[in-house]
C-alpha cells in the first residue's frame, strides 16, 4: 500500500520490478489511487486495486470495508510502503487477523539531524528504494536493486501514437525533457537561469525539447518558455497522463527538480539530471539508478544550512537565490554529457 504523493507512488517501481523479476511465482496486489495505475501498467504479477478514497474507503468506516476488500483476495501479508495513520490502520487489522505484516521506517530522527541548523549530521542517508526493500526483506522477500541480470527493471520505450507524433514531429530527433517545476518554490530553478538553459539547448537543431507540466499558472509559464522556438514545444495540458509517460519513456534525457517527474522519468530507465535547492540527495530521494554527479546541488559553502528540510516546505531567509549557485551552463554540460554517453 503506497496512496500518495507521486514522486513517491513513482519511487515503488522499480524496487516491485525488481521483487516480480526476483519472485516471480509470488502474485502483488498494489492498493493506491487509480490515478497512479498506469505506473504499474504491464508490470507481471501486479495487479492494482484502486483506492477509492471519496466514497467507498472514504473516512474509518471506509478503511474497514477496504480491509474486508482486500480480505477476499485471499492476501497472505501486507507490505505498508506509507507509513501514515490510514495504512497503519490497515496494516493494524491485518495484523490482529494473523497475517505478517512490516511497514517503511522513514528515517526521521536521521532526517532531522541531516536537516537541523546546528550541529548537523550531513551524511548519506538510506535511499527510499532500500527503505523499500528493507520492508519486503522483513517479509521474508530479499530484494537485489543492484542486479541487472534480469533485464526486467525498465520496460521498453513505448511506441507512440500518430498523435504524440504529430505534437513532437520528427522522432529521430534527441528528445530532452524539461520539468522545470516542483511544490515549493525553494526547489524550483529560477525561471530566468532555466531559461538560458532551455535556449542553450534550442541551438542545436537536432534537439527538441519538451516542458512538461500542469495547472493553468504552469501552462502559461512554459508557453512563454516555448515561445518563438521551432524546436521547444509545452507538452502540458496536450496529452493524456499515460501518453505522457509513454512520451517520457522515449526521453534521451530528463531535467527536473526534485520533484515527481524525475522519479517517473528514471522508473521508465531514462537519464535524469536533476536540480536541488532547499533539499539534498543525502535525504535519499535521487531517482533510481542515477549517479550523484547527475544531481546539481546548490553551493554549500555559500548556503551551509542546506538542506534546510527534506521536502524544501521551509523557508530560510536569505536562502531565497541558493539555486542561483547552479550555473545555467553547467546544466547545459552536463545535458549535452548525458545525451552522449551511453
Amino acid at each position: 500500500m503506497r496512496l500518495s504523493a507521486m514522486g513517491d507512488v513513482a519511487m515503488t517501481v522499480p524496487v516491485l520490478r525488481a521483487f516480480v523479476s526476483q519472485y516471480p511465482q509470488i502474485k502483488i496486489t498494489l492498493v493506491s489511487r487509480p490515478f497512479f495505475k498506469p505506473f504499474f501498467d504491464g508490470i507481471p504479477n501486479i495487479s492494482f486495486f484502486a483506492f477509492d478514497e471519496k466514497e467507498r474507503h472514504k473516512g474509518i468506516a471506509g478503511l474497514l470495508r477496504l480491509f474486508q476488500d482486500l480480505k477476499k483476495l485471499d492476501i497472505d501479508a501486507f507490505a505498508d510502503l506509507h507509513n501514515v495513520l490510514r495504512s497503519k490502520i490497515i496494516r493494524s487489522l491485518f495484523a490482529l487477523s494473523g497475517k505478517k505484516v512490516a511497514s517503511v521506517d522513514k528515517g526521521r530522527a536521521a532526517k532531522k539531524a541531516l536537516t537541523q541548523d546546528e550541529n548537523k549530521v550531513f551524511k548519506q542517508l538510506p535511499t527510499m528504494f532500500e527503505r523499500h526493500a528493507k520492508v519486503f526483506e522483513e517479509l521474508g522477500f530479499l530484494v537485489n536493486l543492484s542486479s541487472r541480470s534480469l533485464g526486467t527493471e525498465f520496460p521498453e520505450k513505448a511506441v507512440l501514437s500518430p498523435e504524440i507524433l504529430n505534437l513532437i514531429g520528427d522522432k529521430n530527433q534527441k528528445l530532452i525533457g524539461i520539468a522545470p517545476f516542483a511544490q515549493y518554490d525553494s526547489k524550483v530553478y529560477p525561471l530566468d537561469l532555466m531559461e538560458q538553459v532551455i535556449v542553450e539547448l534550442a541551438l542545436d537543431k537536432n534537439n527538441t525539447i519538451l516542458l512538461f507540466g500542469g495547472g493553468k499558472k504552469e501552462i502559461e509559464i512554459l508557453n512563454s518558455l516555448s515561445n518563438n522556438k521551432e524546436n521547444v514545444i509545452n507538452m502540458a495540458g496536450k496529452i493524456k497522463f499515460q501518453q505522457e509517460l509513454q512520451l517520457i519513456s522515449n526521453l534521451d534525457v530528463m531535467l527536473s527538480m526534485d520533484s515527481g517527474n524525475a522519479h517517473i522519468a528514471a522508473m521508465l530507465g531514462v537519464k535524469v539530471i536533476t536540480l536541488w535547492g532547499a533539499t539534498h540527495p543525502y535525504a535519499g530521494f535521487l531517482p533510481f539508478n542515477q549517479p550523484m554527479e547527475n544531481a546539481l546541488v546548490s553551493d554549500r559553502n555559500r548556503f551551509p544550512k542546506i538542506p534546510t528540510s527534506v521536502y524544501g516546505n521551509i523557508k530560510v531567509e536569505g536562502y531565497e537565490d541558493a539555486m542561483r549557485t547552479i550555473l545555467p551552463e553547467k546544466v547545459v554540460l552536463k545535458i549535452k554529457n548525458a545525451l552522449f554517453s551511453h
